[in-house]
C-alpha cells in the first residue's frame, strides 16, 4: 500500500512537472510573439521616421535652392535696375544738353530778332516756319511713297502669283522627234518594205527620218523641220490605217497630207481661241493662229504660249481692275506676227501689229501687240498686262530650252548652203545634219554631173559650214515620164 501511495505521489509530480515545463514553453512562446510582433512595429516606426526625415531634409534642400535662386534673381534685377539708372543718367544728361544748346539758339535768335523790325521779324518767322513745313512736307511724303511703293510691289506679288498658281498647267515644249504607235510587229515589215524601198520613198519624199527599233512597237520620225514631220506624221498614219503601204500609195498619203495642212490649221486655231476663251476673229487670223500650231520659240510651242499668256493676262487684269476682255485679246494675238517672220521683213511685233489692224482690231489690241516688247510706248494699262503675262509665260521654270532655236538655225543654214548651187530644186537635212539630201533638176543637171555636184556640194559645206564629224551628201536625179490612157 505504501508503495502504491509512493508511486502515484511520483505520478503525480511528474504530471505536474510536465505540466509545468507545458505551461512554460507556452508561455515562453507567447513572450517571443507579443517580443516579434513589438519588434516590427518599432522597426516600421522607425522606418517612418527616417522617411519623415528624408523628405525633411529634401525640403529644406529644395528650400535652400529657392532662396539660391531668389537671391540670383534679386542681383540680376539689381544689376537690370543699376544699369537703367545709368542710362536714364546719360540720357538725362544728353536731354540737359540739348536744352542747354536749344536755349542758346532761342536766346541768339531773340537776340538777332531784337535788332529787327515788327515787319522784319514777321518776315523772318514766315520764312523759318515755311521752310520747316516744307521739309517735314517732303519727309512726310517721302515715307508715304516708300509706304506706297512697298505695297504695290506687295500687291503686284501677290497678283502675279495667283495668277501663275491659277494657271499652273503641263510644260509645253517642241522636240525633234515624233513617235507613232504602230498596231502590230507586223507593221513594222510593210513600212520599211521589201529590200526597204518603202521607207527610203518615204524619207525621200517627206524628208524625215524613219528610225524603226527592236522590241518597241513604234516607229519614230525624226526632223528638226517642225512642218515637215507634221505631214510626215498624217501621211505614216494614213498608211498605217489604210494598211497598204508601197511607193505609190506612200506619194497618194504625202499629197493628201499636204492638202489638209490648211484645214489641220484652221483646226489648231479654232480649239486654241476656244481653250483661251477669246471669241469673233475673222477666218484670215483664225487660219494665221493655226499656223503658229507648228512654231516655236526656244523649245516653247508659240500657240500654247499665246493660250497661256491670254489666261495669265485675264487673272492679272480681274485682280487689278482692269478691262479682263482686251487683256485677254491682246495677250492671245500678242505673237501673231511669228507667223510672218519666216517670209516678211520686220520684228514680230510689228508684223503682228499691221496684220491686226488690217483685219479690223481695234488701236488697244494693235498697241498692246507692238508694245509688248517696248518697241513703242505702252498706252493704256491692258498693253502692260500683255507685256507681264507674256514675260510670265516665257520664264516660268521648263518653258523655254536656250538650245532649241539654235539647232533649227543650224540646219536651216545647211540648207541654205546646199540650195545655193545651181540645179538644186530640193534639200533636206536628215539625221541632226549628218545627212543632206539633194534632189536636182534632171534637165539642168546630167548624170556625170550629179557626182561633180555632190564633190562641190562637199566641199561647200566643208569650207563655210562649222560641224564635228562627217556630213554625208547624197545628191538625187530622177526623171520621170506621165501619161494617161484613155
Amino acid at each position: 500500500m505504501t508503495q502504491l501511495i509512493a508511486t502515484v505521489a511520483t505520478l503525480v509530480l511528474l504530471l505536474a512537472s510536465a505540466l509545468v515545463v507545458h505551461f512554460a514553453r507556452r508561455e515562453a512562446a507567447e513572450i517571443r510573439r507579443s517580443t516579434s510582433e513589438e519588434t516590427r512595429g518599432i522597426r516600421e516606426e522607425a522606418r517612418d521616421l527616417l522617411s519623415e526625415a528624408q523628405r525633411r531634409e529634401e525640403r529644406v534642400a529644395q528650400r535652400e535652392r529657392d532662396l539660391a535662386a531668389d537671391q540670383r534673381a534679386s542681383q540680376q534685377f539689381s544689376r537690370a535696375l543699376e544699369e537703367r539708372a545709368t542710362v536714364v543718367a546719360r540720357d538725362e544728361k544728353r536731354l540737359s544738353a540739348t536744352r542747354d544748346e536749344q536755349s542758346r539758339r532761342e536766346e541768339a535768335a531773340l537776340a538777332a530778332i531784337a535788332e529787327l523790325t515788327p515787319a522784319e521779324a514777321r518776315e523772318r518767322l514766315i520764312r523759318e516756319q515755311t521752310t520747316a513745313a516744307k521739309e517735314l512736307a517732303r519727309s512726310e511724303v517721302r515715307r508715304i511713297e516708300k509706304a506706297t511703293m512697298a505695297e504695290a510691289e506687295r500687291r503686284a506679288r501677290e497678283v502675279l502669283v495667283g495668277a501663275m498658281q491659277r494657271q499652273t498647267g503641263v510644260v509645253v515644249s517642241e522636240a525633234s522627234t515624233t513617235w507613232i504607235e504602230l498596231p502590230s510587229e507586223e507593221m513594222k515589215g510593210r513600212i520599211i518594205g521589201r529590200e526597204g524601198r518603202n521607207i527610203r520613198a518615204f524619207e525621200a519624199l517627206t524628208g524625215v527620218n524613219v528610225m524603226v527599233e527592236e522590241g518597241m512597237n513604234a516607229v519614230q520620225l525624226s526632223s528638226f523641220d517642225v512642218e515637215r514631220r507634221e505631214i510626215a506624221e498624217v501621211t505614216l498614219r494614213d498608211l498605217i490605217e489604210d494598211g497598204r503601204i508601197q511607193p505609190q500609195r506612200v506619194e497618194a498619203a504625202y499629197a493628201r497630207a499636204v492638202a489638209g495642212v490648211e484645214r489641220r490649221h484652221a483646226d489648231a486655231g479654232l480649239d486654241a481661241i476656244e481653250e483661251a476663251g477669246v471669241m469673233g476673229f475673222p477666218e484670215e487670223i483664225v487660219a494665221t493662229l493655226g499656223r503658229l500650231r507648228l512654231r516655236s520659240s526656244y523649245g516653247q510651242n508659240v500657240l500654247a504660249h499665246l493660250v497661256e499668256t491670254a489666261r495669265l493676262a485675264a487673272d492679272i487684269a480681274r485682280d487689278i481692275g482692269a478691262d479682263v476682255d482686251l487683256a485677254r485679246r491682246g495677250a492671245f494675238l500678242h505673237d501673231i506676227g511669228k507667223a510672218f517672220t519666216h517670209d516678211r521683213e520686220g520684228t514680230h511685233a510689228s508684223l503682228g501689229a499691221s496684220f491686226a489692224h488690217e483685219h479690223g482690231e481695234s488701236a488697244t489690241i494693235v498697241n498692246a501687240i507692238a508694245a509688248h516688247h517696248d518697241e513703242v510706248p505702252q498706252d493704256t494699262l491692258e498693253a502692260v498686262i500683255v507685256q507681264v503675262a507674256d514675260a510670265l509665260s516665257a520664264s516660268r521654270p521648263g518653258a523655254r530650252r536656250e538650245d532649241a532655236d539654235g539647232y533649227v538655225e543650224r540646219m536651216a543654214s545647211l540648207e541654205d548652203i546646199v540650195a545655193s548651187h545651181e540645179g538644186v530644186s530640193k534639200v533636206v537635212a536628215m539625221a541632226a545634219g549628218r545627212e543632206v539630201r539633194v534632189v536636182v533638176e534632171p534637165d539642168a543637171i546630167d548624170d556625170d554631173g550629179t557626182r561633180e555636184l555632190a564633190r562641190t556640194i562637199a566641199e561647200h559645206i566643208s569650207k563655210d559650214f562649222s560641224f564635228a564629224g562627217e556630213i554625208k551628201v547624197t545628191v538625187i536625179r530622177e526623171l520621170r515620164a506621165d501619161a494617161v490612157a484613155g
